[in-house]
């Protein structure tokens, strides 16, 4: 059991897991928790996709800044990156942005129909990117090795 280093914190950002995003919400209120899915390069920013009008969006603006955190919770192997930083930009997204993520998810046959299902409702989501400036870590799979 031991923090990531670097290179597996990064490598493990960048596989498709469901991201859990977090941010802070209203006074009197827990912050807002949720599955989200995720794109993420090494050494790149975070993109999130979701739509302009929800509560989420609004509370990011506001926040200028969100976490997210991923996790394989299987007994033998427990792994989980957390990240958070400042918002760098909120944009409109492109069908082939939105097709990108859900193929990145479903591959890329279920991706295109699912796209296409939700054309109409996702046409005005937008991109949401963060800065990853802190990371918390963990590996907590027993070595196999030994």
């Amino acid at each position: 059991m031991r923090p990531m280093t670097r290179e597996e914190r990064v490598a493990f950002l960048a596989e498709p897991h469901v991201g859990v995003l977090s941010v802070t919400a209203e006074a009197q209120r827990a912050p807002l928790t949720l599955p989200i899915w995720y794109e993420y390069q090494p050494g790149q920013l975070v993109k999130v996709i979701t739509a302009p009008g929800l509560r989420k969006t609004r509370l990011i603006k506001e926040a200028g800044r969100f976490a997210l955190c991923a996790q394989r919770a299987e007994v033998d192997d427990y792994r989980y990156v957390s990240v958070e930083g400042p918002v760098t930009e909120m944009r409109p997204t492109s069908k082939q942005e939105r097709f990108d993520m859900a193929a990145r998810y479903m591959g890329p046959d279920r991706a295109t129909d699912y796209i296409n299902a939700t054309e109409e409702a996702a046409a005005s989501n937008i991109a949401i990117y963060m800065r990853p400036e802190r990371w918390n870590t963990f590996d907590f799979r027993v070595n196999l090795d030994s």
